[in-house]
């Protein structure tokens, strides 16, 4: 049974006796609320209800924000702010009109959010096997029965593929609107909604996040009289960390957040309802035009009747009908795609002179922001389903602790890369997976290329392609390469990466001789260093006739 919290400073409280706390919208700091933004305690201890809900996500001392004459896609709206909650904990002990709850497609208690059908009790259970399942981005409505709320709305998440990336972010836009139309329908007002992707349909957590924050704005904007209060539930400090990060892009509370959302926001952000935009399902009709109909010429009475069709057919009263700006598709997609194709063509065949060198492929236009996220999200995604143990095993590519100002490192030992024994793609899904945490703010790269001349490496059009999938965060984020004794041929390579694939990143690298020297931007404690770079670090400085014992690091002369 449930107990109502009487004061906000009970909500921190331990549920006694089987007995839950009903929390009430009240006791629920809103998006639009300026005390949300100060700096405020926790209560009673539960970070799950500190008031210190919403840190300015976009604040950036380096980086200044400008229109540059662009207009928001999402502008200043208080009174649809207003209607906007975040919560950290279960939706169904929010005192709402109606609550999610994420199921699948025959509406099984054990595939339904966890804890939802306890906590109703069983006549949820019995209802739901009265429905008669439900489709996959649809919705059907229950009572709620031992819930302080009225109504529980069940809906059903895609399972999340790469290759159906678009259907399957048009199928979650779809659930949340689905949600959102019949609480209109059904004269009920607020409502909780949790995350309604789930760990076992292996949707990525940020892209899921903006769909589902870009679909509730989008509707609000149209249904802002028919709903007073939307809560975004969630269950897990990255999911809060997630909405904390993407609400001031769909919902800035001033003109500060508006301004900065505008070159943080994806380059694809749905249509007027949230869904993704799909070029080539667009049905491209133009009207026809309005013209006068002239009178249309008169056969010959003199003409044989089989000759009649002809004047008709070549007179000009067709032409009213038919108007040649109709009739061609404007942005034709296979049109756009062959000039793609000729681009694409015309930039490899520039970069033969790059091949013949040894350097690769480096052809192919430039990809887009949105592209680049796209792809940067459907690895992420492959990699987080993939058991990736025997390239960890490896030891090529693993983490570091901090570096001298305190920033992440991540390690790379060249000698390890083992190009005939690795299956490359592979090991870009291992390295995006090992990468994704450091990206979101600055680190450093350490690169250990002791002996590692003596290895096969990969080619500047594979290192290319993993920058693209890297994408700009790792760009903009990245601080310095540290490449230890390097050699000159890998000083030529890095020297045409800078010339041929990115003269931004590649201007970072720092070219450090000695260990002692790496030391003093790295600190020792902070690097895991296979022990043949120690005794390479001996030999090329001209301790050749010195060994370094592995356990223990102390130098003596060799017998």
């Amino acid at each position: 049974m449930y107990r109502t919290v009487a004061t906000a400073t009970t909500m921190g409280g331990v549920p006694t006796d089987n007995v839950e706390f009903v929390v009430t919208l009240d006791q629920v700091p809103r998006w639009s609320d300026a005390e949300s933004r100060s700096s405020l305690e926790y209560e009673n201890g539960d970070p799950s209800f500190s008031n210190s809900f919403f840190p300015d996500p976009l604040k950036s001392p380096e980086e200044e924000s400008s229109r540059n004459g662009m207009v928001s896609r999402f502008p200043v709206d208080h009174e649809i702010n207003s209607k906007i909650y975040l919560w950290r904990g279960q939706p169904w002990n929010l005192e709402v009109d109606a609550v999610v709850n994420s199921t699948n497609e025959n509406l099984e208690e054990a595939h339904s959010s966890p804890g939802l059908h306890a906590a109703a009790g069983p006549g949820l259970a019995e209802e739901c096997a009265t429905l008669g399942g439900c489709r996959t981005g649809m919705a059907k409505v229950t009572n709620a029965y031992d819930l302080p709320a009225r109504r529980v709305i069940h809906t059903v998440g895609p399972k999340y593929a790469v290759k159906y990336h678009t259907a399957a972010e048009n199928a979650l836009s779809h659930c949340y609107r689905s949600c959102l139309e019949l609480l209109i329908e059904n004269g009920l007002r607020s409502i909780a909604m949790g995350c309604i992707y789930t760990e076992a349909k292996n949707y990525p957590r940020e892209p899921a996040a903006h769909v589902a924050i870009r679909t509730v704005r989008r509707l609000l904007e149209k249904q802002k009289d028919e709903i007073t209060a939307v809560v975004f539930c969630t269950g897990t400090s990255s999911d809060t960390e997630i909405y904390k990060r993407l609400l001031p892009l769909y919902f800035p509370r001033d003109k500060h957040e508006e301004e900065v959302a505008i070159s943080k926001l994806p380059a694809d952000v749905g249509d007027e309802n949230g869904e993704t935009i799909i070029d080539e399902r667009k049905i491209r009709i133009k009207p026809l035009p309005k013209k006068a109909n002239p009178k249309p010429s008169e056969a010959p009475d003199e003409l044989p009747v089989s000759d009649v069709g002809l004047v008709r057919r070549n007179s000009s009263y067709l032409d009213t009908y038919l108007d040649p700006a109709f009739m061609s598709l404007i942005k034709d997609p296979d049109q756009r795609r062959q000039e793609q194709w000729e681009k694409t063509s015309q930039a490899q065949g520039g970069w033969n002179c790059a091949k013949l060198l040894g350097f690769g492929d480096l052809g192919g236009p430039p990809l887009s922001a949105a592209e680049e996220y796209s792809l940067h999200s459907r690895y992420i995604s492959k990699a987080n389903s993939l058991n990736l143990s025997e390239i960890a095993e490896m030891k090529i590519v693993y983490r570091g602790g901090v570096d001298s100002e305190g920033r992440p490192v991540m390690v790379v030992v060249g000698a390890h890369f083992l190009l005939r024994c690795l299956e490359l793609e592979r090991f870009v899904l291992y390295v995006v997976k090992e990468f994704e945490p450091l990206i979101q703010k600055p680190y450093t790269i350490v690169y250990l290329h002791s002996a590692a001349s003596l290895q096969i490496q990969p080619d500047l059009g594979w290192m290319r392609r993993l920058q693209q999938i890297l994408g700009r965060k790792h760009q903009r984020n990245l601080h310095a390469i540290y490449v230890l004794h390097p050699t000159f041929h890998l000083k030529a390579t890095i020297f045409a990466l800078q010339m041929f694939v990115d003269n931004v990143v590649w201007k970072k690298v720092v070219y450090v001789d000695r260990l002692l020297q790496l030391f003093r931007y790295v600190p020792r404690e902070q690097l895991t260093i296979p022990d043949f770079v120690f005794q390479h670090d001996l030999e090329v400085n001209g301790g050749k006739g010195l060994i370094v014992d592995p356990r223990t690091k102390y130098v003596y002369h060799r017998p």
